[in-house]
């Protein structure tokens, strides 16, 4: 198995000019165009990220899509920016931006998220989702079972984030009623 799972913080938040970016670099051991199926089509994303994404039309700049959650507040729009296979995806997702960036290195690839934030308040909520995602991606990649769910989690590594990006990263949390609030799960 090649998922390597941390619960360090590997997020990284930097200031990009008025806003701010969250950065990602996870090296998967899958060839790109394997990758590029698990972030593109829906029933390989449907594993690992946290939205259904609705499009009307072909994937394509400028195309309008509908991210659909049954949490409350969870479902808002978005747009594609870049579709350019199997290397580009950038898209607006709500108030933030998102890019996965991919490139080939060998049989492996090296995956590059970039959320740029709508908010300061919520980088510490967002780096744990995505490394939550991020850390899903791999096992489904790999074909291996969860050991835990992603509320679970998420919760195991949200505190590294508000300890790495400090309380002005914290101040805007999930919404109330959101399952990674839940404790039993």
């Amino acid at each position: 198995m090649s998922t390597h799972v941390d619960d360090q913080a590997d997020g990284r938040l930097d200031r990009m000019g008025e806003g701010w970016q969250l950065r990602f670099v996870r090296t998967l051991a899958h060839p790109r165009e394997k990758v590029w199926r698990a972030i593109a089509e829906p029933e390989h994303r449907d594993a690992w990220f946290p939205q259904q994404i609705e499009i009307d039309g072909p994937w394509e700049a400028g195309a309008k899509l509908r991210f659909v959650s049954e949490t409350p507040g969870g479902s808002f729009d978005g747009e594609v920016y870049v579709y350019d296979p199997p290397q580009t995806l950038d898209m607006r997702w709500g108030t933030d931006r998102v890019r996965f960036d991919l490139a080939a290195e060998g049989d492996h690839t090296v995956l590059t998220l970039v959320s740029t934030l709508g908010e300061l308040g919520t980088a510490a909520r967002t780096g744990a989702g995505w490394h939550t995602c991020l850390d899903m991606l791999g096992f489904d990649l790999d074909g291996a079972a969860l050991p835990w769910t992603g509320e679970q989690r998420w919760r195991q590594v949200h505190p590294a984030y508000v300890r790495q990006f400090g309380p002005e990263a914290a101040t805007i949390g999930p919404p109330a009623g959101h399952p990674v609030l839940d404790e039993g799960s």
